[in-house]
């Protein structure tokens, strides 16, 4: 298990870069893919943002989909 406040900060990091086009989905879900264990408030946005991330998603609605990531994103760090 990792620290928390590590946990927040580099997402709400991801959440900006990735928001302001200084990110590429894929990296953005490498990452989230990548995220472990976490106690409640947040074991619960990660996990959904796991599960979120793991399909590539290729074909979707690129606007729409950023939306949905961005949320996944947000929800981690505001949890």
């Amino acid at each position: 298990m990792k620290k928390v406040e590590d946990l927040t900060h580099s997402a709400k990091t991801v959440h900006d870069r990735y928001a302001a086009g200084r990110m590429d989905r894929e990296i953005v879900r490498q990452w989230a893919i990548g995220l472990g264990g976490y106690p409640e408030p947040h074991a619960t946005a990660v996990s959904d943002a796991i599960t979120w991330f793991k399909p590539p998603r290729d074909g979707a609605d690129p606007v729409e989909l950023k939306i949905a990531d961005l949320a996944r994103l947000q929800a981690i760090y505001s949890a």
